[in-house]
């Protein structure tokens, strides 16, 4: 079930921002470094222009006088040349470090949730704070964190030097320095709502547009698909509004940002042109002084840029702490320690509760034990209990009371990969992924060779379609098993499961809406796995429920009746309300 986060303020988002920062190693401060350096250069190369200029005017110096300051001047320029692309690289490290680290610890974050929580998310959505989310993070690094740090360093050594060689110079300077970030913060304070907004719009467009293609068929057998098409562009006019707004704020942030530093330079200018007039200044000092200027506020200018990166970054961001401020609701330790666990064993559910966020009751002391090589089916209406009693089994869930054991060991005390190598769990849609037939049989087992894998899809009467392919076990499928029916792709996830030979085996009535032949193959490939293995099954077919040894009817989170399809059928009345219910649906 989707677990909805309240907003975080800017301020706490900004803190996770900072706190990731420690991913990237030494790469920012590298890329600090070189930029200051390649800031104390132009002030050198700056002094040179100034001195070869004043030389040739005013002292008709020749070539000879004044090429070493020209060769000094080149190997300032090459210099300066390669430092910018060892910052770029330095800055690009650090931004890389930290994207892969966050999407690492999402991925991991995510894996811990586990499906319970995936199934009541937008794949789309989930998909752009992925992707997108997290690429949208490397303008943050890359460029606005090292020029906040070199908008006080490099125009602080700038206003040294143009201060020693005019003090007036560096009062203007002072005295206009803070015009550009006072306006930036103002004008950003608004560009800031506006790109939360617009990465909230992109989010659901894109879960909206992925649920859209994933239901394509369903679409148009209901000739709903022109009404959908004329959704997304709706959609997509909409987007295209909000973006044109926020291009207009940004636009009139850089015409804010340009038009205070081209005024302040212009001031500095005709002050320093009357000066000079009047000689109360020397050229080469106050033409060393107008070419510092531009070179002053350059740092604030590209800050005032860069500050578009900082919002984007914390409208994508917010997402991303959403999700990984999500606790998650696993069975098992994150820790996998060493841990031996015996194929044959029994499970015991003692006085087992779980109750969702949302406050709804899942199970409520359920008590069950389920012994080795039985075949247990789970019955009930929907909302019984059976999915939740099903993933509390598989580790998705954690119970809010009660425990599991398996034998005499708690559940929750086995690791998570310990665990999962005992099961395999087959849902009413099993996830196929794009690759080939081969490669999606062998998931559980990835280095079994193809004669291993033949016998398996054998026994899930698999390998007689698997033939036909094109191309056989190497035919290349598509997402969700795209190519092959309904039927071929059950087959194929139960190909999986016999080659991964787990003691424990989970259905989630794997024959649910299939056709009578597909039906009847699986069900002839199920009976060939329950042998000599623990089934646990949620069942709603009669052929299903007559199979199981045990049958237990669920009804409101509890287990009220228990035993053989013959005794229910003689004891319980809720069982014989099913049964009635189930045969009108197989009819």
């Amino acid at each position: 079930m989707t677990q909805h986060q309240p907003p975080h303020s800017t301020p706490a988002i900004t803190a996770a921002l900072q706190a990731w920062k420690s991913q990237s190693g030494f790469w920012i401060k590298a890329a600090i470094l070189i930029g200051l350096i390649s800031g104390l250069l132009l002030i050198g190369q700056a002094w040179l222009l100034a001195k070869v200029i004043n030389a040739v005017v005013f002292n008709q110096a020749d070539l000879a006088a004044v090429m070493p300051w020209l060769w000094t001047m080149l190997a300032i320029f090459l210099g300066r040349a390669l430092l910018t692309w060892c910052a770029e690289q330095a800055a690009f490290q650090a931004a890389l470090q930290v994207k892969l680290a966050v999407r690492q610890h999402l991925y991991q974050h995510l894996q811990q949730l586990g499906p319970a929580w995936l199934t009541g998310e937008r794949t789309g959505e989930l998909l752009t704070s992925l992707s997108d989310g997290v690429e949208a993070l490397e303008a943050y690094y890359a460029r606005y964190l090292p020029s906040m740090t070199l908008v006080v360093l490099i125009p602080l050594a700038l206003l040294v030097f143009v201060t020693a060689n005019d003090w007036l110079s560096g009062v203007i300077l002072v005295v206009t320095a803070p015009l550009i970030p006072v306006f930036m913060i103002l004008i950003g304070k608004g560009t800031e709502q506006r790109n939360q907004q617009q990465w909230q719009k992109l989010t659901r467009m894109s879960a909206y547009f992925l649920d859209l293609l994933q239901g394509i068929t369903t679409l148009k057998l209901f000739n709903a698909s022109q009404r959908e098409a004329h959704m997304v562009a709706n959609m997509s006019e909409q987007y295209r509004h909000s973006t044109m707004s926020v291009l207009r704020v940004a636009f009139l942030s850089s015409l804010a940002l340009e038009f205070f530093a081209t005024v302040s330079v212009a001031v500095l200018a005709v002050l320093v042109g009357f000066r000079l007039f009047w000689g109360e200044l020397d050229f080469l000092h106050g033409f060393f002084v107008l070419l510092l200027a531009p070179e002053f506020y350059l740092p604030l200018r590209t800050m005032g840029t860069q500050y578009h990166a900082r919002m984007q970054a914390i409208a994508a961001a917010e997402r991303i702490i959403a999700i990984l401020n999500i606790t998650p609701n696993s069975t098992h330790p994150r820790v996998d320690t060493a841990y031996e666990l015996k194929s044959n064993f029994t499970l015991h559910l003692q006085d087992l509760s779980f109750t969702y966020p949302d406050g709804r009751q899942g199970l409520d002391r359920v008590n069950l034990a389920i012994y080795p090589g039985e075949t247990l089916a789970l019955v009930g209406s929907s909302g019984a209990g059976k999915t939740t009693l099903v993933n509390l089994l598989l580790g998705f869930l954690s119970p809010t009371s009660g425990q599991i054991l398996i034998n005499d060991t708690p559940l929750s005390a086995i690791p998570a990969a310990t665990w999962r190598q005992q099961l395999a769990w087959l849902p009413q849609k099993p996830q196929l992924f794009p690759n080939t037939v081969l490669e999606n049989i062998r998931l559980g087992q990835p280095h079994a060779n193809l004669e291993i894998v033949e016998l398996a899809a054998h026994q899930a009467q698999a390998h007689g379609f698997i033939l036909d392919l094109d191309q056989g076990y190497n035919t290349l499928i598509g997402e969700a098993g795209q190519g092959l029916s309904g039927g071929q792709t059950q087959r194929i996830a139960l190909a999986r499961a016999f080659l991964k030979n787990a003691p424990l085996v989970i259905l989630d009535e794997a024959t649910a809406h299939l056709d009578a032949k597909s039906e009847a193959l699986i069900q002839t490939a199920i009976k060939r796995l329950a042998q000599d293995r623990t089934v646990v099954m949620i069942a709603h077919r009669l052929s299903t429920i007559r199979e199981a040894d045990r049958i237990a009817v669920m009804e409101q989170g509890r287990i009220v009746a228990i035993g053989t399809h013959t005794r229910l059928q003689q004891s319980s009345v809720t069982y014989q309300q099913m049964l009635a219910a189930y045969a009108n649906e197989d009819t």
